[in-house]
C-alpha cells in the first residue's frame, strides 16, 4: 500500500491521476453540453431526457458521488502539482520568456478555480435553486420538473446569462490546454498521431464553447421560449 501510495504521489504518477480525472471529466462535459442541446429539439425533448435522470435516483447519486470524487481528486493533484512547481523555483525570474507556452498553459490554477467556483454556482442555480428560486424545476409546471422552463426563465436574465458565458471561456481556455496535455502525459504522442493529440483540446474547447454559450445567447435573444 505504500508503495502504491507513493507510486501514486510522485510527480510521473501525479500527471498520470491528472490526466486520468481530467479526461474523465471532459468527457462528461461533452456529454452534459449534448444533453442541454437537446432544448433546440423542443422543451419536452430536454424535460424527458431529465425525467428520464431522476427515474433512477439511486444510479443518478451514485454518478454524482463518483463525479465528485473524480473532480477532487483531479483538484488535489493540481494543486499538489502547482505547488512543487512553485516549490522548485524559489526565486522568481526577473523576466519572464515564453517560447512555446501559451496563455492557457500558463494560467492553468486560474481557470481552475474560476471553473470549481462556477460548478459551485451551477450546482445552487439548477440542482438546487438558490440562485433563482422562483424559477426553480419544482416551482414550475409540471410540478414533476420542468428542466426547461428553468433553463429558460434563468438564461432570460442577462446578468445569469453572461455569467455563463464567461464561465463557458474559462472552461474552453482550461481545455484547450488541457485537452492535449493530458493524453500526451498518458503517452499517446509520439505515435504517429502527434497532430490528432495536439490538436484535441483546442477542437473540443471550440465544440464545448460554442455549443454552451449557444444556449443562453438564443434564449437571451428571444429565440426560445
Amino acid at each position: 500500500m505504500n508503495r502504491l501510495s507513493r507510486l501514486v504521489l510522485s510527480s510521473v504518477g501525479s500527471k498520470y491521476v491528472m490526466a486520468l480525472t481530467g479526461l474523465g471529466l471532459m468527457i462528461f462535459v461533452i456529454g452534459h453540453m449534448c444533453g442541454n442541446l437537446l432544448i433546440y429539439l423542443g422543451k419536452d425533448a430536454l424535460n424527458a431526457y431529465a425525467h428520464g435522470l431522476t427515474e433512477h435516483p439511486a444510479l443518478l447519486w451514485s454518478a454524482r458521488i463518483g463525479l465528485l470524487a473524480i473532480f477532487l481528486i483531479h483538484i488535489f493533484f493540481a494543486l499538489r502539482t502547482w505547488q512543487e512547481n512553485e516549490s522548485a523555483r524559489p526565486i522568481r525570474y526577473v523576466r519572464k520568456q515564453y517560447v512555446e507556452a501559451n496563455w492557457a498553459s500558463r494560467h492553468m490554477m486560474l481557470t481552475g478555480v474560476v471553473i470549481l467556483l462556477f460548478v459551485i454556482y451551477h450546482l445552487a442555480h439548477f440542482t438546487f435553486g438558490y440562485v433563482d428560486a422562483s424559477h426553480f424545476k419544482y416551482s414550475l409546471e409540471p410540478k414533476e420538473g420542468d428542466v426547461a422552463g428553468m433553463v429558460i426563465a434563468g438564461f432570460q436574465q442577462p446578468l445569469i446569462s453572461v455569467t455563463y458565458i464567461l464561465a463557458q471561456i474559462f472552461l474552453g481556455l482550461h481545455l484547450w490546454h488541457g485537452g492535449s496535455s493530458w493524453l500526451q502525459h498518458l503517452g499517446l504522442n509520439g505515435r504517429g498521431y502527434d497532430v490528432v493529440v495536439n490538436n484535441v483540446g483546442a477542437v473540443v474547447a471550440t465544440i464545448i464553447v460554442i455549443g454552451n454559450c449557444s444556449i443562453p445567447l438564443v434564449i437571451l435573444m428571444g429565440w426560445i421560449y
